[in-house]
């Protein structure tokens, strides 16, 4: 079983591979046609781009990946392979694992069908690109900075003990709160 937060390349390179997948229905007809949003080839952004990502803090100086499948890997040659959904989540399903039960969360913004994954009784969300501990892109074809801040707002009043997000490391509820409140403050 496999959960897509999102139809990003970075997300589900490998989905393909399980035998249940999982996507919000806004994900749905990206992950099956195997649509990536953006190339990991730095060749392929345009300076001005390029200039956004180190603006917004990520290290760029040697490309954007930081490993690669085999020695000559190039990215321009990845392409993303599709697979169908087979199960399409919407806000309040549940991912039920047996000894653990996950709700879906719609955290649009940086995706259209961003979701998270939230625990109630231990207070773990698991945020996919919703939040993490690094530079938010919200200027991506698919983005809504809108949205973006209605999910920021939404997870300012989640009870959270711990994110675990797409990217970077794991977080308690005061660093997700400082994230939150400084990108509401950016994008006021």
């Amino acid at each position: 079983l496999a959960v897509a937060t999102h139809a990003h390349g970075d997300h589900v390179g490998g989905l393909h591979e399980f035998d249940h997948r999982l996507v919000h229905g806004c994900e749905a007809h990206a992950l099956s046609e195997g649509r990536d949003s953006y190339s990991l080839d730095l060749a392929d952004f345009s300076a001005e781009s390029q200039a956004r990502l180190a603006a917004a803090g990520y290290d760029i100086s040697d490309g954007l990946l930081t490993a690669v499948p085999h020695p000559g890997y190039r990215p321009a040659a990845h392409v993303l392979k599709g697979c169908e959904p087979t199960r399409v989540l919407a806000e309040g399903d549940v991912v039920d694992l047996g000894d653990r039960a996950f709700e879906v969360l719609h955290l649009p913004g940086h995706s259209p069908g961003s979701i998270g994954l939230w625990e109630a009784a231990t207070g773990t969300l698991f945020s996919g690109d919703a939040i993490y501990d690094g530079p938010l892109l919200d200027e991506i074809p698919g983005a809504d900075i809108a949205a973006y801040r209605a999910t920021m707002e939404r997870l300012l009043r989640l009870p959270v003990q711990v994110v675990h997000g797409g990217h970077d490391g794991s977080f308690g509820a005061e660093r997700l709160a400082q994230i939150a409140r400084g990108y509401l403050a950016r994008t006021g």
